[in-house]
């Protein structure tokens, strides 16, 4: 299947980073989720020389990458997840880059294409890993995890009111034999769910009872938690000053922790705030934007 993926806030996030003209044009910036390209072509268009680094740890996302990027010599892409992005940048000799670009989660690519198992909308095995290469997979944790690890992913990850049920419906249907493939998977899902909250669901558009399982099941397989947290703190580090970071997130859970991160580079004082300040603390950053640019 072709890779085909529509960059989300593209714009916006090409903006944010400022490119400039002139001596700004030559930077250095990392595009850390290139997936098909979509961003990364827009950073390369405006610069004049510079280098883009481009990141994935999905090789059709790369090889997609390298096809729409080849007409632009200073762009390097590299098979890796971000969580070590810095490792991997400070390994090719780059040690500060002028901006830095996160879109989190899993692409529409990878949704479309039934055979990989992120979406409940194909009858595919369970599979869900973004590098193939991996070991863990969808498959395993559903039928490996013990009912209350099952239960905490789905309630971290998915935030699934829900997940007592699903996650003990899972260990029943299981029992008999291994749960396969996603519709198997799905179905159990709606069965852990009211009948009224169904009916509810079905008349509002995008609003499926699988939605948050599958999220928390990606989630959990990708360690995508691990993922952002690594990712931000090592990419902000390579940060020159007055560099940019845009992050796109798609979901609270995600939505959280770039806040929490971004709150605690714009903060100077650490200390109680009942207290006066003896930390003698300073910001090592600044939100450019107080609130988040939506799409």
């Amino acid at each position: 299947m072709k890779f085909e993926h529509s960059p989300v806030l593209l714009t916006e996030t090409v903006a944010g980073l400022n490119i400039k003209s002139g001596d700004r044009s030559a930077g250095v910036y990392v595009d850390c989720t290139c997936g098909g390209g979509g961003h990364s072509f827009e950073i390369c268009k405006r610069l004049s020389s510079g280098r883009l680094y481009a990141l994935d740890r999905d090789t059709d996302a790369l090889d997609a990458a390298r096809e729409k990027l080849s007409q632009f010599e200073f762009a390097t892409l590299f098979h890796t997840p971000f969580s070590r992005g810095q490792e991997v940048l400070l390994a090719a000799g780059v040690s500060k880059v002028d901006g830095v670009l996160m879109d989190l989660g899993v692409s529409s690519h990878q949704f479309d294409e039934g055979g990989r198992g992120f979406s409940y909308r194909y009858d595919a095995p369970l599979d869900m890993r973004m590098d193939t290469s991996d070991t863990t997979t969808a498959f395993d944790v559903v039928n490996g995890y013990d009912e209350s690890l099952l239960r905490v992913t789905l309630k971290i990850y998915g935030e699934e009111k829900f997940a007592a049920r699903i996650a003990r419906n899972i260990c029943d249907a299981r029992a008999s034999a291994p749960i396969r493939t996603t519709f198997e998977l799905a179905e159990i899902v709606k069965k852990s769910y009211p009948a009224a909250v169904l009916r509810k669901q079905s008349r509002e558009r995008g609003n499926n009872p699988c939605k948050k399982t599958f999220q928390a099941l990606r989630m959990e397989v990708n360690d995508e938690f691990h993922e952002i947290q690594a990712g931000i703190s090592g990419m902000f580090e390579l940060l020159k000053s007055g560099g940019r970071m845009c992050v796109i997130t798609f979901h609270s859970v995600e939505d959280r922790i770039v806040k929490d991160y971004f709150r605690r580079y714009a903060t100077a004082c650490t200390c109680p705030r009942e207290l006066p300040c003896v930390c003698g603390g300073v910001a090592r950053g600044v939100l450019v934007n107080k609130k988040p640019i939506t799409a």
